[in-house]
């Protein structure tokens, strides 16, 4: 089993640029090291104002108020960090809920430990958006029939999403062509023409609109009422063998969103520090919603959704993928 989910995450994770200094490099297990009474741990996270929190609890110190220092990496998203947590690369990390229970389905090892982010449940006033160029003939979902549609990963959270806002709009999202492309490639791919629409999140689709793009659809608000779309997570293993780390990390983090829900400012002042928005785009930027608990009604929409567009291999049991 060890050697397996060792060749998945050497086979599919895709690592990106280091984006929060930490002197713990030595250890090639990816393990937890201690000091001085303080724990450091890697955690995996992608590059969107999804994480803000937590770069602000660091900045903060709650983390290190709560004995944890943090060695952060990005991936391009959270189908890749999935493997890197079940492998010990990381002892934390930031994934949509689809790719969650899609690592369940398959009897990978995963546990959600903390809620991470929500959708704002506002349509047209979301941090994620089917957006198209300016000028574009493209007025609805409905219109992505034999389009090319770009998301970050493919049978995803946002796939799911843009075939669910298809269908509201009355389309078949069978027709759809989905293409794959980070999220921070997508704003020069859609301005040059490359893609007929892209499905965005915050900072990108702030730039997408700086550069004249509209939105037409809000699908993480068509999957259901203020979704949760991501949570922070570890492997079971971790969290069985170290779960005094888990509570701290836990109570750090809770701190840390706490703290981003009423401090949008300083949310958008902390994203320029491991992004490349400008800040006159970042200004632009909608934020979302950082509740402590995660939803589990929408949860289940989304399960639903999963199970309609065929991505689990058998129904996954939130019971023990939930806190």
């Amino acid at each position: 089993m060890r050697r397996l989910f060792a060749g998945l995450a050497a086979g599919t994770f895709l690592l990106a640029t280091a984006a929060c200094g930490s002197s713990d490099d030595s250890g090639s297990s990816g393990g937890s090291s201690s000091s001085g009474g303080v724990t450091t741990v890697k955690l995996g996270l992608i590059p969107i104002v999804d994480v803000a929190p937590v770069y602000l609890g660091v900045q903060k110190g709650f983390y290190e108020k709560h004995g944890l220092k943090l060695s952060i990496t990005t991936a391009q998203g959270g189908a890749a960090i999935v493997p890197g947590v079940v492998s010990s690369q990381f002892q934390f990390g930031f994934s949509n809920m689809t790719s969650l229970m899609v690592a369940q389905s398959n009897s990978v090892p995963v546990q959600a430990v903390s809620n991470g982010i929500a959708s704002t449940g506002v349509q047209g006033e979301d941090f994620g958006a089917i957006t198209v160029k300016k000028g574009s003939t493209l007025k609805s979902a409905k219109d992505l029939e034999g389009k090319k549609v770009a998301i970050n990963t493919l049978k995803n959270i946002n796939e799911t999403a843009v075939r669910e806002s298809v269908r509201k709009a009355g389309g078949d999202p069978d027709k759809v062509n989905f293409v794959e492309l980070a999220f921070d490639q997508m704003p020069a791919a859609l301005d040059s023409g490359q893609i007929d629409a892209a499905m965005v999140v915050e900072p990108a689709l702030a730039t997408v609109k700086s550069q004249g793009g509209v939105e037409i659809a809000s699908p993480l608000v068509d999957v259901a009422p203020n979704l949760t779309v991501a949570m922070y997570f570890t492997s079971t293993q971790y969290a069985q063998q170290h779960p005094d780390v888990v509570k701290k990390f836990q109570e750090a983090t809770a701190e840390s969103l706490a703290y981003a829900d009423s401090h949008p400012d300083e949310v958008r002042a902390v994203v320029t520090t491991y992004t490349k928005i400008p800040a006159a785009v970042l200004e632009q930027v909608t934020l979302p919603e950082w509740p402590a608990e995660a939803n589990r009604s929408s949860i289940e929409a989304l399960e639903k959704l999963g199970e309609q567009d065929g991505l689990f291999k058998a129904t996954p049991d939130l019971d023990k993928l939930l806190p």
